[in-house]
């Protein structure tokens, strides 16, 4: 392992790849200290203690401690990640959106990537303005108000400050995606949440030193977790495979063909996608109910929206119900985007290939599409429940602890996403991947 990392340095295309990606990593991290203009950071900072628990919480988490500081990058790439929720559901739904992107080639996926940037802005400016209010609307701490001054002259610069911060974001996330190694948007969130990990850490200490939760309990965390961790990277890298036959074909005097292979169906086609978005869109009631909440404090609806905080906070009944269904549905979601079994089955049936007993075309089609449905659900329900237990189960023991399973398998699922892209750099050139036994590994499955 250690051996595989020194030569990711020898190879000069992917050192600059690792150092680029770095750099922009860095850049994140510096900004998400730089503040936001007419905040109160010390009065923002005691608001966000007493918000444990709550989405904003997780929000602040996935921002990388930004929201808590209310940086120029408060918003995050979440605005980003929703609108490409948003564009991915109208390219299903929308004719002309699914010409687009099925038959434009790269000038319609490039259409469909700027649909999705303009999204983002205008989901950025009503986000921040929603903030502003949101900012104003809370009580002083001791005296002290959150917003210094308020006015429209504050508005505009927040917005366009948050809006500037987010578009930033999204730059830097294409550009390490192009330029770098792994998905550079997951790994703008692997940032955050990492960087967040010793703070959870000393936030559990405190709960130690003060008695809510004893050494057995911190001790049994840790090891499901451990154990969450290595279910995980199964999920991850587990896959089903069909076996394919292909016929010889005789082609002048040579001889083609005539060999057994098999077609590799992975348990989760999604990867982080799915947990990312079924966040992303977790998160939406209970940060609508509370913006409102703050802006009009008075309103008639504060039963319904008091109701609406409650339900969707991490760790209940109603929130764990949810997620699991939105996980199950972006998992089939994705899996049905990225992988068309019609087409694997004509392209089989092109270069002279079928599987054992099932007849080539459309039955091959059915086949392989019977077989994803049935793989992706356990893979989906696997998910969900990595996704969950840690979170129940830190809630039963009164733990204020957001590195729970859904920052969990983004971790994991990052970390062995950029591993894979190393190592096939490095195996590209002739040098030992991460895994040594990976050659025998990759023929095992399930």
């Amino acid at each position: 392992m250690v051996e595989a990392f020194l030569n990711c340095f020898k190879i000069p295309e992917l050192k600059k790849r690792i150092g680029f990606t770095l750099l922009m990593i860095g850049i994140y991290r510096l900004g998400a200290f730089v503040p936001t203009p007419g905040i109160n950071a010390d009065a923002l900072r005691r608001f966000f203690e007493t918000q444990s628990g709550g989405v904003l919480g997780l929000l602040d988490l996935f921002s990388g401690g930004a929201l808590n500081r209310f940086s120029i990058f408060a918003l995050g790439i979440m605005p980003y990640i929703s609108a490409s929720i948003i564009m991915q559901l109208l390219t299903t739904v929308i004719p002309t959106l699914e010409k687009l992107a099925k038959e434009g080639g790269e000038m319609g996926r490039k259409k469909i990537t700027q649909y999705t940037r303009y999204a983002t802005v205008l989901l950025c400016a009503v986000q921040a303005l929603g903030t502003t209010f949101m900012l104003k609307n809370l009580p002083a701490f001791e005296g002290q108000s959150i917003v210094m001054q308020w006015g429209i002259a504050f508005q505009i610069m927040t917005v366009l400050t948050l809006t500037a911060g987010t578009v930033f974001i999204m730059w830097m996330g294409e550009q390490m995606t192009e330029r770098g190694i792994g998905n550079g948007m997951s790994l703008i969130i692997f940032a955050g949440i990492v960087s967040r990990l010793p703070m959870e850490l000393g936030s559990m200490k405190s709960l130690w030193d003060a008695g809510t939760v004893s050494l057995f309990g911190i001790i049994l965390f840790a090891t499901l977790m451990i154990v969450l961790v290595s279910f995980t990277t199964v999920i991850q890298q587990a896959h089903r495979k069909i076996p394919v036959q292909y016929a010889q074909r005789v082609i002048g005097r040579k001889v083609y063909g005539g060999q057994n292979t098999h077609l590799p169906l992975k348990v989760d086609h999604s990867g982080v996608i799915a947990i990312i978005f079924a966040s992303s869109v977790l998160m939406l009631p209970s940060m609508v109910a509370t913006l409102i909440q703050n802006i009009q404090s008075k309103s008639m609806w504060q039963s319904f929206l008091n109701f609406v905080v409650s339900s969707f906070s991490p760790g209940t009944f109603f929130y764990n119900a949810c997620y699991a269904t939105l996980i199950v549905f972006f998992c089939y979601f994705y899996t049905a985007i990225i992988f068309n079994p019609v087409d694997v089955a004509e392209n089989i049936k092109k270069y002279g290939g079928f599987i054992p007993g099932i007849r080539p075309g459309q039955a091959t089609a059915q086949f392989i599409d019977h077989t994803l449905v049935r793989v992706t659900l356990g893979g989906a329900l696997g998910v969900a429940l990595i996704a969950i237990i840690p979170d129940s189960f830190a809630k039963q023991m009164h733990l204020s602890w957001y590195f729970g399973g859904t920052t969990l398998l983004i971790v994991v699922g990052v970390a062995l996403d950029t591993m894979k892209q190393l190592e096939s750099h490095l195996l590209m050139r002739n040098y030992e991947g991460f895994m040594k036994s990976g050659k025998l590994k990759s023929r095992t499955g399930f």
